[in-house]
């Protein structure tokens, strides 16, 4: 059975400004980051909130979708198809957008005892089962809910019928103890198939974490230690003191820092103390994970904890 620890939707908001003329806003989750964005008048414009901030785009020609710049810098940009959209900031990409309940394109997902795995894409799912011989069975799907807390759909498969529910809530994996983004129940012809889906990614990409704990120890006060994940496997962040950057490595086995380097500015003797035991830890951080109330979780080899939590803005 899988663990459902929290759960997180976005809704839809629409707005008249005239008879003629009406702004609309929707809204996304790109990973951990919320962004709302507003089509101005007759969609020539878009403004995009986001981290505090809010950014003016200007429509450009494109082959599909709708895409938006900045006027001055074309590496900030918001490009969204439906439920899906693409956004960066000059030049850094944040991870997929999806309106509420949306699901990844495509969207995989597995399961244990029996074990199965599926890939969802355009209404056309495969299905592998452990019992299964020869090629994925392939399924065609229509939907038949579609909410901020996710997705159901149905289908036949060898005649029989199927039903595949996929539940915006966190997820950890049977076995392996891996965290998913989706909770996801397949039922075929009275055999339930329970299991979790979605880009684990998600959980940690988008937003700054800022360590509130370390390992047991606390931090000093006004001091400022975070931790960002950004696209290409890229680590960054402060130190207390300095800057420091590396690579992430997310598996099913958990995650590790490599690669690691900091900035040589000197500050007071206890923040470079407290700065060499956070990067000492972070060098041997072994696990991920997003606990309680939505707090990032890194454990070491050595079972000790840094925690933190999503910078406010």
């Amino acid at each position: 059975m899988t663990a459902a620890v929290a759960a997180t939707g976005l809704f839809l908001t629409a707005c008249a400004t005239g008879p003629e003329s009406r702004d609309v806003t929707n809204s996304y989750q790109c990973g951990q980051l919320d962004v709302h964005v507003t089509s101005l008048g007759n969609g020539d414009h878009l403004e995009v909130d986001y981290k505090g901030e809010r950014l003016q785009l200007e429509r450009k020609v494109s082959a599909s979708g709708a895409r938006y710049e900045a006027p001055d810098d074309e590496k900030t940009q918001f490009w969204s198809k439906g439920e899906w959209a693409m956004f960066s900031v000059k030049g850094q990409a944040y991870p997929d957008c999806l309106q509420a309940g949306a699901l990844e394109t495509p969207f995989e997902a597995t399961g244990n005892e029996p074990f199965w795995d599926m890939r969802l894409m355009h209404q056309q799912m495969e299905l592998n089962r452990l019992d299964d011989t020869g090629e994925p069975k392939k399924v065609t799907l229509e939907t038949t809910v579609s909410n901020q807390n996710g997705r159901e759909f149905r289908g036949k498969l060898d005649g029989q019928p199927l039903s595949l529910k996929v539940d915006r809530q966190l997820c950890e994996d049977t076995m392996s103890g891996a965290q998913f983004p989706a909770q996801v129940r397949l039922e075929l012809n009275g055999e339930v198939l329970e299991g979790c889906g979605g880009d684990p990614e998600r959980l940690f990409r988008g937003v700054e974490w800022v360590v509130e704990d370390l390992a047991g120890a606390g931090i000093i006060d006004s001091s400022r230690m975070t931790v960002e994940f950004f696209d290409e496997n890229r680590l960054a962040g402060r130190a207390s003191c300095n800057r420091y950057g590396g690579q992430y490595e997310l598996t099913a086995e958990g995650m590790t820092f490599d690669y690691m380097f900091s900035t040589k500015m000197a500050c007071a003797p206890a923040l470079m103390n407290q700065e060499g035991r956070f990067l000492e830890l972070m060098s041997n951080v072994k696990r991920a994970e997003i606990g309680p109330n939505g707090k990032l979780v890194l454990t070491t080899s050595a079972n000790e904890e840094i925690t933190a939590y999503k910078a406010t803005y």
